[in-house]
């Protein structure tokens, strides 16, 4: 990750890891709300100025892996295999990224701590529903609609909502096959 960057530039990466290990290493023992900004600056060594430098908010301390999320998801549309379709490929791109979350080290504990901290959840939600409009557009793109294409809104937006849902799930999994096989086939629900 810092191969090709200058000594000011790997610093400055340095920096923002130590930071934000610091303050997931304090969560996760602690709790969210028990950690003060000042305690993880004092952790990693650096002023809360520098902190705030590299983090706007006490929250964005925890998700700090977000840089290239959009840009996998526009290119699961963007460049899945010829013969497969827009929803196939934002149905592989969600069951990778729920698996992947599930099986990564220390994502049990981290999951824990973001549903079980108001805060944190909403701001998850909120930080992951931001790349609607990028996922829409490229929908749009790909089917040949127009760039405000309703359809291709209310695509993107359950396909983002459906691994929120996902990852609050006991099985992130079924979830994902459910609400995509919803979006193939249409809601057939039962009459009374």
């Amino acid at each position: 990750m810092t191969t090709g960057m200058g000594r000011r530039e790997r610093k400055k990466a340095a920096t923002h890891q130590a930071l934000a290990d610091a303050a997931l290493r304090l969560f996760l023992e602690r709790g969210y709300d028990n950690v003060g900004v000042r305690e993880i600056a004092d952790a990693a060594d650096v002023s809360t100025t520098t902190l705030q430098k590299h983090f706007p908010s006490k929250e964005s301390l925890v998700f700090d892996r977000d840089t290239g999320i959009e840009e996998a998801l526009v290119a699961a549309v963007r460049d899945r295999p010829p013969g497969t379709s827009v929803l196939d490929a934002l149905r592989g791109y969600t069951l990778a990224r729920v698996e992947y979350g599930a099986a990564a080290d220390g994502a049990r504990e981290f999951m824990t701590l973001v549903r079980g901290t108001p805060a944190l959840s909403e701001y998850w939600h909120r930080m992951w529903m931001r790349h609607e409009d990028a996922l829409s557009r490229a929908l749009a793109a790909e089917t040949g609609a127009p760039k405000a294409d309703p359809e291709c809104a209310a695509l993107a937006h359950f396909a983002l909502e459906t691994s929120a849902l996902a990852i609050r799930s006991e099985n992130p999994a079924r979830i994902v096959e459910a609400a995509f096989a919803l979006l193939e086939r249409g809601w057939r629900a039962s009459p009374r």
